[in-house]
């Protein structure tokens, strides 16, 4: 193992608890904190984190010195989870900020926001409501030339997300991609599998595995 490999493992090593009713990491976390410890982003930021969860994404960045990390979760059961996380791996850190909130619904202007959004169980008609409402809304929490840093499934329609962002003043590409299986609640709701056969290479059946790819999305707000 080389000496950078040595280094991103230590920097992905953590001790997560989480209970019955947190969510669980996701194959999309997993990747969403692979690519956050690959590519320093946050270094001496302010950081908005919607949707904090059991904390990984915030361990890295606070491990990667983020100068203020404001983490957020819809309820206080769930924000405990994330506080006693990072405390548990970041022992004596005073740089995260612990906020009940509903999506962006905060206050405050930042360097970077990121986030997991939600898509296949957004609870929403619109399954992309999340990355449109991010689309539309994030420049109200970041500054001019802010960056907003955010994963999403090739079933989300990729290029959409792209075309969107550029229309509304963001330098937008892809940092990172890779490929998984399909997960198995997808299966188990109809109205989604039919919604998927509509979007441009939303998926892949490789070897009669179903497969979507998962794209981290990095967008620099204008300034």
């Amino acid at each position: 193992m080389s000496a950078a490999d040595d280094d991103l493992a230590r920097l992905l090593a953590m001790d997560l608890h989480v209970g019955e009713d947190d969510w669980q990491p996701t194959p999309h976390g997993r990747f969403l904190v692979a690519v956050l410890a690959r590519y320093n982003l946050v270094a001496e930021k302010d950081v908005l984190e919607l949707g904090a969860g059991a904390a990984n994404q915030t361990i890295v960045m606070v491990r990667q010195g983020a100068r203020r990390v404001v983490a957020t979760e819809i309820d206080e059961a769930a924000l405990a989870t994330t506080r006693a996380n990072v405390e548990r791996n970041c022992p004596g850190s005073d740089v995260v900020e612990y906020r009940v909130a509903d999506w962006l619904a905060t206050e405050g202007d930042f360097d970077v926001v990121v986030t997991n959004p939600p898509f296949a169980k957004s609870g929403k008609r619109n399954r992309r409501y999340f990355i449109d409402s991010l689309i539309l809304d994030a420049h109200k929490r970041l500054r001019p030339g802010g960056d907003l840093v955010f994963i999403q499934s090739s079933m989300a329609d990729i290029a959409k997300t792209l075309r969107r962002l550029a229309e509304n003043g963001y330098h937008a590409g892809v940092l990172a991609e890779t490929s998984g299986p399909f997960r198995d609640y997808y299966f188990e709701d109809e109205a989604f599998m039919a919604e998927i056969q509509h979007v441009p290479d939303g998926f892949q059946i490789v070897d009669g595995t179903y497969m979507e790819k998962l794209f981290v999305v990095r967008a620099r707000l204008s300034g």
